[in-house]
């Protein structure tokens, strides 16, 4: 384990049985309350993006936008929302997705995206990878390139990465929390 793995391993706070018996919540809020943490954990995440022509970072509702607002200052990039179906006040696009206990949707401001643009999709935890799925065929429906999808944490024993990159994107994670 590297310096950015401890200190960044260090300011995440693990919740046992929350919000179900059996499940090791990781609780992000104590790392975004650590100015350095909360910092580094940005600057890690644009890092190899700087030049690249970034023209939005995608944000999932709602630790996504913590992160990708910061991103986006950082890369000079236009930030957009990935919000809950009900959420966005425009004509949107949506998608439909299966969670463990039933659907959910996602939803995007019908001209919130430009055909060729370089987005990078970001959020806070990587789990099964249904919700990043979902939100990148949602980008690649209207004509957005993916460059990559970065989470500050990976569960890599749920398969989030492998069905990720099985959609042919980049996947950049900070530290990884096994077994859960």
């Amino acid at each position: 384990m590297n310096d950015l793995q401890r200190q960044l391993k260090a300011s995440i706070r693990t919740i046992p049985d929350y919000p179900h018996e059996g499940i090791m919540f990781r609780d992000i809020t104590t790392l975004l309350s650590d100015p350095k943490a909360y910092r580094r954990a940005v600057d890690e995440l644009v890092h190899p993006y700087v030049g690249m022509g970034i023209s939005q970072v995608a944000g999932i509702d709602a630790r996504g936008f913590i992160f990708g607002g910061a991103m986006a200052h950082q890369l000079s990039a236009g930030f957009l929302a990935l919000r809950k179906k009900g959420k966005l006040p425009f004509e949107t696009y949506s998608i439909t997705y299966n969670l463990e206990y039933g659907e959910a949707e996602l939803e995007i401001h019908a001209d919130a995206v430009q055909k060729g643009e370089k987005i990078i999709l970001v959020d806070d935890l990587l789990a099964t990878g249904g919700t990043a799925e979902a939100a990148i065929k949602l980008l690649q429906d209207q004509g957005a390139e993916i460059v990559a999808a970065c989470f500050v944490i990976d569960l890599p024993d749920l398969g989030g990465r492998k069905k990720i990159e099985e959609l042919g994107v980049e996947v950049r994670t900070l530290v990884e929390f096994d077994g859960e």
